[in-house]
């Protein structure tokens, strides 16, 4: 009798053990993987936070061929992705015009106090109004002149 009580005992010291040791690291991991959200969600909010642009102008056929030309500033500390910066046109998603950040055509780098300038070309008539927005949600619209 004594054997079989040890025994048992041993066994289910053993079976608690290795359940507290599955516990304890399934808990840490999932307590270390909500930590890091909350940081990339801190992170992200700083950003939004520090971004802010300005529409100067959104001109039409202002050189005589049917261009939109949308001059936007970038008046927050954050440097953003030109490649991440989308443009509505009339509430419609635009794509495939061309850019240029201070006069550079080939930069994705528009840093605080640089001027973005968007060229649409692919427009039959003249739009009411355009909509700039950052890869962090700020935005800012215009009505076309």
């Amino acid at each position: 009798m004594g054997f079989s009580v040890s025994g048992s005992a041993a066994v289910i010291f053993v079976a608690a053990f290795i359940g507290f040791g599955m516990f304890y690291s399934a808990a840490a991991n999932s307590f270390e993987r909500v930590n890091d959200a909350r940081e990339d969600q801190r992170d992200r909010l700083l950003d939004q936070q520090n971004t802010d642009i300005s529409l100067v102008s959104a001109t039409w056929n202002s050189s005589g061929n049917d261009n939109l030309v949308v001059t936007v500033d970038n008046t927050g500390s954050e440097t953003l992705s030109v490649d991440a910066t989308d443009l509505l046109v009339d509430n419609e998603y635009r794509a495939g015009y061309g850019t240029t950040v201070d006069g550079d055509g080939s930069t994705d780098i528009w840093a605080s106090q640089e001027r973005l300038t968007i060229t649409v070309s692919s427009l039959s008539s003249q739009p009411d109004r355009v909509k700039v927005v950052t890869e962090n949600g700020i935005a800012d619209t215009m009505v076309v002149s």
